[in-house]
């Protein structure tokens, strides 16, 4: 049984509220003073529950909501404890954007201790990832099949991990890192500290925990698959061929950041060519890609050079990008989980955002099952220029009236723009 801590804290040493920002949680003073230097005054939810059974060397289930300060938590005891002992820490992401991002987070704090991280990803040389990881990094951040290439080659040995973190986990095996990812564990030494952290926890990642933890705790700062607190939700039901339309309509309401998902890499090219022909600045992020143009997209999407970014799932949890006002739904995720990932990239660390999803009349289901998993009803909303659409009944030929999914909830409210 994997204990947890949440509103009631099941370890006497847990500090109980942070009245003092990073101060009591076991953090190095050498450690606060860089906190303090890069202006981290007061930690997440997830950051005050986390670093101090981290420190203390504990096998960690960290859930929390996407935006929340994951990688801090993991990062921070993560330095101390290799600051203390030997070792190497290693970190597996399941994005190249995310693997960079977690490594930007390891500078700051890295740096005051001479300490060296590799970033090792695909689409980028082998041969500068050589030289970094000739250098002993302390910290090596890496997606599962490049870092399999460099233990091929007898770039790193694995031997060295003392510290493992798997972030977004449920992520990778989504993406069919599982067989990847059970190779590299079973090439890492046995006493190790292990450390999960997502914002959602499926029954394959309890397993992968209880072959490879030692009595881990469970800190669940929101039930597995909570979406943000500050992010309000809209529902649309329109026919595949009036999306563009209310596509533009929106663009020309939201003035700000936006970021839209779509379900292919075909489709998003052909959405990225549409929003520029309606007069507004886009960039694509995709597999298709190169690492060279995604970096520039994304770099140009947190500058305010592109207003839109249109992505695939594969960006879904690989962005962080202050200030995104609207999240677009364009298609809904192919996996009813990636709503949560996708909607969390706005509403971040505090911050309110808006997302607004796309749905044709015939997929109720696709819409229950995301319900399902945030555990509330989508807000149905209609645009009073486009003709809204109602569910289509499986087995029907023409929609019935539709007043809620569930028997039982009433008419729905409809918000108009």
């Amino acid at each position: 049984m994997v204990p947890k801590t949440g509103g009631t804290d099941n370890f006497a040493n847990t500090p109980k509220q942070p009245e003092q920002g990073f101060y009591g949680l076991g953090i190095a003073p050498r450690i606060l003073d860089i906190l303090a230097r890069i202006k981290f005054r007061t930690p997440t939810p997830i950051q005050f529950k986390a670093i101090p059974l981290a420190i203390q060397g504990k096998d960690i289930i960290g859930i929390a909501q996407t935006g929340t300060g994951k990688t801090h938590a993991f990062a921070i005891p993560m330095v101390q404890r290799l600051a203390q002992k030997k070792g190497v820490g290693l970190v597996l992401a399941p994005t190249r954007e995310l693997a960079l991002q977690i490594n930007e987070s390891f500078q700051e704090i890295v740096r005051p201790f001479g300490m060296k991280t590799a970033c090792l990803i695909g689409g980028a040389p082998m041969q500068y990832q050589v030289q970094a990881l000739r250098k002993n990094p302390q910290v090596v951040i890496a997606t599962p099949g490049r870092l399999l290439d460099h233990m091929g080659q007898w770039n790193f040995l694995p031997d060295e991990v003392s510290v493992l973190v798997l972030d977004e986990a449920d992520r990778m095996l989504d993406m069919g890192f599982a067989p990847q990812i059970e190779k590299i564990l079973r090439f890492l030494p046995k006493e190790k500290q292990t450390m999960l952290f997502s914002a959602t926890i499926p029954k394959e990642i309890m397993e992968m925990a209880a072959k490879q933890m030692k009595l881990p705790v469970s800190v669940e700062i929101a039930p597995s698959g909570t979406t943000a607190e500050h992010v309000t939700q809209e529902l649309f039901i329109v026919k595949k061929e009036a999306k563009r339309q209310l596509l533009s309509k929106l663009l020309a309401q939201y003035r700000g950041a936006v970021l839209l998902f779509s379900r292919t890499k075909y489709n998003a090219r052909k959405i990225t060519r549409s929003i520029r022909d309606m007069g507004y600045s886009a960039a694509e992020i995709h597999s298709n890609r190169s690492l060279s143009q995604r970096r520039e997209a994304l770099e140009g999407f947190r500058s305010g050079k592109y207003k839109v970014l249109v992505a695939t799932d594969i960006a879904s949890r690989g962005i962080d990008v202050a200030g995104i006002e609207l999240v677009i739904n364009y298609d809904l995720p192919e996996d009813a989980q990636n709503y949560v990932h996708r909607i969390g990239r706005t509403a971040r660390a505090g911050s309110r955002g808006h997302a607004i999803s796309f749905a044709t009349p015939e997929q109720r289901s696709d819409v229950r099952d995301i319900e399902r998993i945030i555990r509330s009803t989508l807000p149905l909303a209609k645009h009073p220029e486009i003709t809204p659409e109602k569910f289509v009944e499986p087995g029907r030929e023409a929609p019935r009236r539709v007043t809620g999914y569930h028997q039982g909830q009433g008419r729905r409210k409809f918000r108009r723009y």
